[in-house]
């Protein structure tokens, strides 16, 4: 086994880290204990899940401008769409999930839907689509990595999660692709709500008091159907390390996802992937700033990801996938366990 010495010898990234700031802010010195932890124990990944049709095109990172109707990414043949929820008691928009905490959510959500999905194909349970969030607000946060103890107020992270969460859940999210074939053109489109039952019980002013009753979802069947349709695999350890940075969680899903089909090294120009990523930006040169800073962090904590720069974008090269693939057998064997 490595020493971390020997760790930080052969990663310029972790060493730049480490030599960059004195003292170390606290998400730098969290950022690389993680980073250590995935180097020192690569096989010990926590396995999570993103659909990945949520990792070719992203949720908005901030509040859409001006609550518009609609809000949409594409990339390629494929458009994400948004249409946020109406409160049936004041007639008004829950507006539009955005920033970190909903993809969290999303992760959450999709993972327990796979493991669902498994129970019901052994006969454990009856009903996949209905998913436990718990009695308490408190160890539901710790499950997507948020801290409750974090801020105050308005600005706890409490607050703000369940703020979120109300507006994922009453959103329908849509997946439309463009279809063209030697004798025809044409759409498809699924509209989805995401989650059209549940109750929450959860108080955000005292996040750590256990409800009486249990918090729950029932996710809409198209939603589940699709978000179960194609998984990608993800490290919950990058996620803890990362959860702050929409951009970086968005990154980190799609590099992972990029280089499971990836054959050959490739150019990433900076314009193509600002315009499936949820971010306003002014041009592509300010993303391309921003994605590199987010994709050193990237690189640390998933040291088989091979990135070289280029004028305009980057050259991703054939790397292995940030959980290692099961062979097709053994995924089969793994599922029906």
């Amino acid at each position: 086994m490595e020493s971390i010495g020997d760790i930080l010898a052969k990663s310029k990234g972790l060493r730049k880290l480490r030599e960059a700031a004195t003292p170390l802010t606290r998400a730098q010195e969290q950022l690389l204990d993680v980073a250590m932890e995935i180097r020192l124990n690569p096989a010990e990944v926590e396995k999570t899940f993103l659909a990945r049709e949520l990792v070719q095109c992203t949720l908005p990172h901030s509040n859409p401008r001006g609550n518009p109707l609609a809000w949409s990414r594409s990339n390629g043949t494929f458009t994400l769409g948004i249409v946020p929820g109406v409160n049936i008691e004041t007639g008004k928009s829950y507006g539009y999930p955005y920033g970190a905490i909903p993809r969290l959510v999303l992760f959450w959500i999709t993972t327990e839907a796979v493991r669902n999905l498994a129970k019901l194909n052994r006969g454990e349970i009856s009903n996949a689509r209905r998913l436990d969030l718990g009695h308490s607000l408190a160890q539901f946060m710790r499950d997507l990595g948020l801290d409750p103890n974090t801020g105050g107020g308005k600005r706890s992270d409490a607050r703000r999660l369940q703020n979120q969460m109300q507006r994922l859940f009453k959103a329908t999210i849509s997946f439309q692709r463009t279809v063209i074939e030697a004798h025809r053109q044409g759409n498809r489109w699924r509209d989805m709500q995401v989650a059209p039952e549940g109750e929450l019980w959860w108080d955000a002013k005292q996040p750590g008091q256990a409800a009486l009753w249990g918090s729950w979802i029932e996710l809409g069947d198209k939603f589940f159907e699709a978000i179960t349709a194609a998984p990608v695999p993800a490290d919950m350890r990058v996620l803890r390390a990362i959860k702050r940075s929409p951009l970086a969680l968005d990154l980190y899903a799609w590099a992972t996802w990029r280089v499971f089909r990836l054959q050959k090294a490739t150019f990433i120009p900076w314009t193509g992937l600002m315009l499936q990523i949820g971010a306003e930006y002014t041009n592509a040169k300010d993303f391309g700033q921003k994605a590199k800073g987010a994709f050193r962090k990237i690189c640390a904590l998933y040291p088989g990801l091979k990135i070289e720069w280029r004028t305009g974008g980057f050259t991703l090269h054939p790397s292995p996938t940030s959980v290692p693939a099961l062979p097709a057998a053994a995924a089969q064997k793994r599922l029906a366990q």
